[in-house]
């Protein structure tokens, strides 16, 4: 018989409650039960995925084998910590801490305890992705625009650590190498932090990437191309679609990539749970997540010191 790996959900809202409707479903998991400060939300989640509200986070920190960790930001280093502490493994939302310093302890405290610290990075588990890579040689020039309407969360913090971290995570990922060069640009519209961002970003092997992100358009749009000595490819995130262009013959050729279409999420979850069981190495590992983070908050750092 199947030995479920049991887990809890520490924040319900805009994402958490999709962490708790997917656990529910997971043939290796059992959601034992979820967390949140607004306790109404916590009850009415529990109900309706069959599974325990805890009054007090201690309370799961005393039953699960591991969790996700879907608060906001500015608690992920606290909460991470006691959930390392206690010996659980964690799932951590991204981006993995509010700064570098809490994600390197995070990391090390990990290390330390021998316990799978995985964050949510949620585009390495899209099947776009997978496409991507089964595809690429050396990316040469990479340009991606990940574009949506003003949310109703996570605006106390810029754009580029809400969601430029996306591609940030990705391109770092497809490229390998370190950055040689960046310039960065980005404004506060209607929040108090960068609404709309955009960075271009020199590698060291030669590969420029031109990021745009923004959080106030009318549209949503999340799209990566990718062009390289022998192939321009250009995928679709949102629509999991994509096509290849090749030159043959004198001529340009243009062909479907085939995807095979899957909920990022679940897959993300289903490989969380699967590390877990067989102590393995998580997709997006900590050390993964803090390298991001340190180049978002350089980019930060460098959109803020222009205003100065």
């Amino acid at each position: 018989m199947l030995n479920k790996i049991k887990v809890g959900v520490v924040g319900v809202g805009s994402m958490g409650q999709h962490h708790a409707r997917i656990y529910a479903g997971l043939e290796q998991a059992r959601l034992a039960g979820v967390y949140d400060a607004d306790t109404d939300r916590a009850r009415k989640t529990a109900a309706k995925y069959q599974c325990r509200a805890y009054a007090a986070l201690d309370e799961m920190l005393a039953d699960v084998d591991a969790a996700s960790i879907a608060a906001t930001t500015v608690a992920h280093f606290e909460l991470g910590r006691r959930f390392l502490d206690a010996g659980k493994h964690i799932l951590m939302e991204k981006p993995i801490t509010s700064t570098t310093d809490e994600a390197v302890r995070l990391v090390e405290l990990a290390r330390q305890k021998n316990l799978v610290l995985q964050v949510g990075h949620i585009e390495r588990f899209n099947p776009v992705l997978t496409a991507l890579e089964e595809r690429l040689t050396r990316p040469r020039f990479i340009e991606a625009h990940r574009l949506s309407p003003y949310p109703e969360r996570s605006t106390d913090v810029s754009v580029v650590l809400d969601v430029m971290i996306h591609d940030i995570e990705i391109i770092m990922h497809i490229v390998r190498s370190p950055v040689a060069a960046l310039d960065a640009v980005g404004v506060p519209v209607l929040s108090t932090s960068e609404d709309i961002a955009n960075v271009r970003i020199r590698f060291e092997n030669g590969c420029v990437a031109n990021i745009t992100t923004s959080r106030i358009s009318p549209e949503k749009l999340r799209k990566i191309r990718v062009f390289q000595d022998d192939a321009y490819l250009s995928l679709d995130y949102l629509k999991q679609e994509g096509e290849i262009y090749r030159r043959a013959n004198g001529k340009i050729t243009r062909d479907k990539i085939p995807v095979n279409k899957d909920e990022p999420l679940k897959r993300q979850l289903a490989s969380f749970v699967n590390c877990v069981a067989t102590h393995g190495a998580p997709i997006v590992s900590g050390d993964h997540a803090t390298a991001a983070l340190r180049l978002a908050v350089e980019i930060i750092g460098q959109i803020r010191a222009q205003k100065l």
